[in-house]
């Protein structure tokens, strides 16, 4: 145990010690798929934490810290790119925002029933699983099409959903695009609900409802995404911090500190690959999570009783 003490650092909020490059290196790592996909990582990140042991409602709360810096170093990217939508991305913020408040209720309620961690392991099995399965159908379908000569783009000319056809439109001039300012807000809304409650930017909802239903350009997306992510995720933990008192300062920086490297040569890579190849790639790696969380949920542990409930027990009958 001593390397371990050497390299261990103790985090004051989550109570526990950790290895410090392990934190490091999972920033890292989800900084560089946050830079590549478009996705703010949080959807990792706080999974990995939880699978760390580090107790969920902590895990939940400053994994949306290490969201914020990866986005922010990608969305800047994508701005000098000039793969950024500024104003379609800044509705998306102020409904974000607005979920977020009512997430936040959300979070606090269920934490005083006692269903937070069953309620955000749930979440995270139902949401990864259905999305990486119909990225993944939508992505293949899209190679085979490439493969056989035929236009792999989603947006065909004269294409309309139910979307197109809501009123107060609003023209989007960077992702060329003249839709309802309704879908946009409620998206946006939804995003920062799922923010507050389990810790992630929305990035692998907000991508694929941004191709499909708004028909927006995948390489601009990317970058409106992150750009999205980094407003709200600064709210929601403002808002943790302040009201459930969950965010681990010395993991948060951890975290960041690799995040903001991975995110960079992460943004590199995402910029050489077809819209399609890294479609499938994320979906391939939200499936593997959602795997990995339904196990850890639906498998019987080794040990049926924790340790806390053994130290309540009367020291001498």
């Amino acid at each position: 145990m001593g390397s371990g003490s050497e390299l261990g650092i103790y985090l004051p909020i989550a109570e526990i010690s950790v290895n410090i490059f392990v934190l490091f290196g999972m920033g890292a790592a989800v900084g560089f798929l946050s830079g590549m996909f478009g996705v703010g990582g949080g959807f990792l990140i706080t999974p990995l934490l939880i699978f760390y042991n580090i107790p969920p409602a902590v895990a939940v709360a400053t994994g949306a810290n290490q969201v914020i810096a990866s986005s922010f170093t990608g969305a800047l990217t994508h701005f000098k790119r000039g793969s950024l939508d500024v104003k379609l991305g800044t509705l998306l913020v102020i409904g974000g925002i607005a979920g977020a408040g009512l997430g936040i209720y959300v979070f606090v309620l269920l934490r005083e029933l006692g269903q937070l961690d069953l309620i955000v392991s749930l979440l995270y099995v139902i949401f990864l699983s259905t999305i990486g399965g119909l990225m993944l159908v939508e992505s293949i379908k899209s190679m085979r099409r490439t493969k056989a000569g035929q236009l792999a783009t989603l947006k065909k000319p004269g294409q309309h959903n139910w979307v197109h056809r809501l009123p107060f439109k609003m023209r989007f001039r960077a992702s060329k695009i003249y839709v309802s300012i309704i879908p946009v807000l409620v998206l946006g809304a939804a995003i920062g609900f799922l923010s507050s409650i389990m810790g992630v930017g929305g990035g692998f909802i907000m991508v694929p409802a941004m191709i499909y239903l708004l028909k927006v350009p995948t390489n601009v997306v990317i970058g409106t995404s992150l750009y999205q992510i980094v407003f709200v995720t600064a709210f929601t933990t403002v808002m943790q911090a302040t009201t459930n008192q969950s965010v681990d300062i010395v993991l948060a920086f951890l975290l960041m500190s690799g995040g903001v490297i991975g995110a960079q040569y992460g943004t590199r890579i995402g910029q050489k690959l077809r819209g399609e190849q890294l479609r499938a790639l994320l979906a391939t790696l939200v499936l593997a999570v959602g795997l990995r969380l339904a196990i850890e949920l639906f498998v019987t542990p080794d040990d049926l009783y924790s340790i806390a409930i053994a130290l309540t027990a009367p020291a001498a009958s």
